[in-house]
């Protein structure tokens, strides 16, 4: 074997040597990375091995508290009178304070990496929210269809503590199709309202309502309304199922069915035929002169009739008047729940009458045909949309026999109720017209603010400032 070799394969030792070293200490302080909880158990050790000498010690006769505390007594004095005291008390006092500084700031920026991990937002700006949106005003709101789940995509910014009663007469389309095949009361609406009040929005929104395009018995079914249906079989009834939904995707506040029993609607007609199912009644294209649902005066759930009870403001509509907002209506104990409150009350109308539902009605029309499915007058205000959309939009809905609602002031006057009149609308590049939900809770909140019950709660709330 040459000498060459030799201090060939030398040399390659050496160079592992060196790369294996400082991979040795980074391994070693790796167990010292946060999360791995080895730290602490090494420092309780290192504090049974202390304590253990020092009861050893103590045992044996010596006093070494004594001569520790000693010793820290003569460092000090070797320290004072080595550096005058009106520099070392400053310089120690200083110390300390950086210490707590630096070990607060560091606390408080972990905390915030957990909570709002990726998020720019100061945590104390997401407290003073979380805490505002909080102690927001009780609000309740009837309906359903895509118009509930706009209002409580702008309320939300207004207050957590939302209950949106939601009717399941739906028999159409993918909530129809899970009604009939596992007999589970309809999710869709409740789908939509869960998706809207979510923090994730929008990302929850895609996802509840995918639709699946193939499959066998999957094609036409949402995602989000097979997730209910999964969640209501494996806790036993859709209120249980809404529950752990929302806790699972953390919303703000809660969403209620109307009834758990299996209602379906019948409607009435001007030309004297009966359709049953709400999917058929508009489909009908007749004039609805009464609405009902079978069983008749079914039971209303009891968390709804409470949060009617507990609520600061309750809200109806918007959403198609006989399949959306009515339905709700026909369950009496929500009636005269609604009935028996003092608190504001406000029907927010349809910017546009609907086929086969609303083809020719005013705002007095609504308000008729809803005191008349009740017996008795709900709400204390109407708001209704002050602006005309688009030529553009006026001509497609035309098309469709469809045309703004027409506000008949003193109509609307003698019914006793009074007129909020606002630009609440958000028409889109190709003329589809519907409610914008900021200027519809903006709109919504200030007309609550200004009614002497909104006031005085508010302002107990959060003073002065917020109200005005």
């Amino acid at each position: 074997m040459s000498i060459g070799f030799i201090k060939q394969a030398l040399n390659v030792m050496q160079q592992q040597s060196r790369r294996r070293t400082p991979h040795r200490v980074n391994q070693w302080f790796k167990w010292l990375s946060p999360g791995l909880s080895v730290k602490r158990w090494f420092l309780i050790s290192v504090a049974g091995i202390v304590l253990s000498g020092l009861g050893l010690a103590i045992w044996s006769g010596y006093t070494p508290i004594y001569w520790v505390l000693k010793l820290i007594r003569r460092g000090l004095l070797l320290i004072t009178n080595t550096i005058p005291s009106y520099i070392s008390g400053p310089v120690v006092m200083i110390g300390g304070l950086l210490l707590l500084v630096w070990g607060q700031s560091r606390t408080v920026g972990s905390i915030t990496q957990v909570l709002k991990p990726g998020n720019d937002e100061e945590l104390v700006d997401v407290l003073l929210a979380h805490r505002k949106l909080y102690r927001g005003p009780k609000i309740v709101v009837i309906g359903g269809g895509t118009g509930l789940s706009t209002l409580l995509r702008g309320l939300k910014t207004y207050s957590a503590n939302i209950t949106a009663i939601v009717t399941v007469a739906d028999d159409g389309g993918s909530s129809g199709r899970l009604r009939e095949e596992f007999g589970v009361l309809p999710p869709g609406d409740i789908r939509n309202c869960l998706a809207a009040l979510a923090d994730e929005e929008k990302l929850l929104t895609e996802l509840f309502q995918y639709r699946f395009s193939a499959g066998d018995g999957l094609s036409g079914h949402s995602f989000g309304n097979l997730f209910l249906t999964a969640m209501s079989e494996i806790t036993g009834d859709l209120e249980r199922g809404v529950a752990a939904s929302s806790k699972v995707l953390a919303i703000r506040g809660q969403v209620l069915p109307a009834t758990l029993s299996d209602v379906r609607l019948w409607a009435e007609l001007a030309d004297g035929r009966r359709i049953e199912g709400e999917s058929k009644i508009t489909k009908a294209g007749g004039k609805v002169v009464k609405l009902g649902c079978t069983p008749a005066n079914p039971p209303a759930l009891p968390a709804a009739i409470k949060a009617i009870k507990d609520a600061d403001y309750i809200i109806m509509g918007p959403g198609s008047l006989y399949t959306s907002v009515i339905p709700n209506l026909l369950v009496p104990e929500i009636t005269s729940a609604i009935a028996a409150t003092s608190v504001p009350k406000i029907y927010v109308c349809n910017i546009m009458t609907q086929p086969g539902e609303t083809q020719g009605y005013t705002v007095a029309n609504h308000i008729q045909s809803i005191d008349e499915a009740c017996g008795q007058k709900l709400f204390d205000a109407v708001l209704v949309h002050q602006k005309s959309p688009s030529a553009r939009a006026l001509i497609r809905y035309a098309k469709e026999d469809s045309h703004p609602v027409f506000l008949d002031r003193e109509a609307v006057t003698k019914s006793g109720r009074r007129v909020v009149s606002a630009n609440v609308m958000n028409e889109d590049e190709t003329g589809c017209v519907r409610h914008d939900h900021e200027r519809l809770a903006q709109v919504i909140f200030r007309w609550y603010s200004g009614t002497p019950k909104g006031m005085r709660k508010l302002y107990k709330l959060f003073g002065k400032e917020y109200v005005n």
